[in-house]
């Protein structure tokens, strides 16, 4: 096994369909507004078709699609010839790929397309295809060549439409106001889902559990506090119940550090002043993202109007499957 020839092939790989992407820039063009246009005017849903690797590329656009706020799923254009062709309906959008535009299962049903009344979107490498000149819209995704040796494998092709079926859902996102939480509807499980529909509210401490002193408290009255709510770290309420500061595991270490008595310090000179906080309202990604770019384990949860309503630390995060 040559090492340095393997390590030249992968990158020449790498580089050939880098320049096939990089070719599509100029392919955002009014032909790709048309083709949002179809897409974000649709009625019904986008039905993606295509055989081979582009229809595996076919699928996962729909995919894409559908998690992203167009209604979009994959036909497999022969089965279409055997039934599944009564799918489409009138008010849908056909999203069509085929590197030669002269896939026979595709150009077999183009002419029950039409007689549907569909509109077709079209994504081939050969504009003067028989698929090409059939769509309502194409969009040229040619590549100058396969990033396979033997120039058959379909490589940098599939790598190209892919971008651009990518290139189409992030652009209907942006267009349709798509947010997080949308985003999140789609996505109720798994991580992604966790983290966009976890808010504070829902892991926080609360009651009993949430560890508070007052700010005439003694350190050792708050390492008390501390170690029976099991959170690393207190809220100090000042004489109106307010947060005044926050005391951690860290401040610990640096009054033992510092010499001071315990017993007889109070907490308000060695507490942290105001802290980190987060809203309950606040979505517990959030929550995760202050506490990594302060290099922090809990935060206090603090309402609109001030009031301390709740704590959580990073192994609350970790419980919810957040991290």
């Amino acid at each position: 096994m040559n090492k340095d020839a393997i390590k030249d092939l992968a990158k020449a790989v790498i580089e050939t369909q880098a320049g096939a992407i990089t070719g599509l820039l100029d392919r955002i063009d009014d032909q790709f507004l048309a083709a949002c246009r179809y897409l974000l005017e649709c009625r019904g849903r986008v039905v993606v078709i295509g055989m081979g690797k582009s229809g595996h590329i076919g699928g996962k656009i729909a995919a894409t699609l559908a998690s992203t706020g167009t209604p979009a799923f994959f036909v497999h254009p022969a089965e279409a010839s055997h039934g599944d062709l009564g799918m489409i309906k009138p008010v849908d959008v056909v999203l069509a790929l085929s590197n030669s535009g002269e896939t026979e299962e595709i150009n077999a049903i183009l002419p029950l397309l039409k007689r549907i009344g569909v509109a077709i979107v079209a994504l081939t490498g050969n504009p003067d295809s028989t698929l090409a000149r059939h769509a309502d819209v194409h969009l040229d995704v040619s590549v100058a060549k396969e990033a396979c040796p033997l120039g058959l494998a379909p490589t940098s092709s599939t790598t190209a439409a892919l971008v651009m079926g990518d290139a189409l859902a992030i652009s209907l996102l942006e267009t349709r106001g798509f947010t997080r939480e949308d985003f999140a509807v789609s996505h109720p499980a798994g991580r992604i889902g966790r983290r966009l529909l976890i808010h504070i509210r829902d892991i926080m401490h609360t009651g009993d559990e949430l560890p508070c002193v007052s700010h005439d408290a003694s350190i050792s009255q708050a390492i008390v506090e501390m170690t029976a709510k099991r959170l690393g770290m207190t809220a100090v309420l000042d004489s109106r119940h307010r947060v005044a500061g926050i005391y951690t595991d860290g401040d610990l270490r640096r009054t033992l550090d510092a010499g001071l008595d315990p017993h007889t310090t109070p907490v308000r000179e060695v507490m942290t002043i105001g802290g980190q906080s987060i809203a309950p309202d606040a979505l517990a990604m959030e929550a995760m993202q202050k506490m990594q770019a302060h290099a922090i384990q809990g935060l206090l949860v603090i309402s609109e109007d001030g009031e301390l309503v709740g704590a959580l630390n990073f192994q609350d995060l970790l419980k919810a499957g957040v991290v």
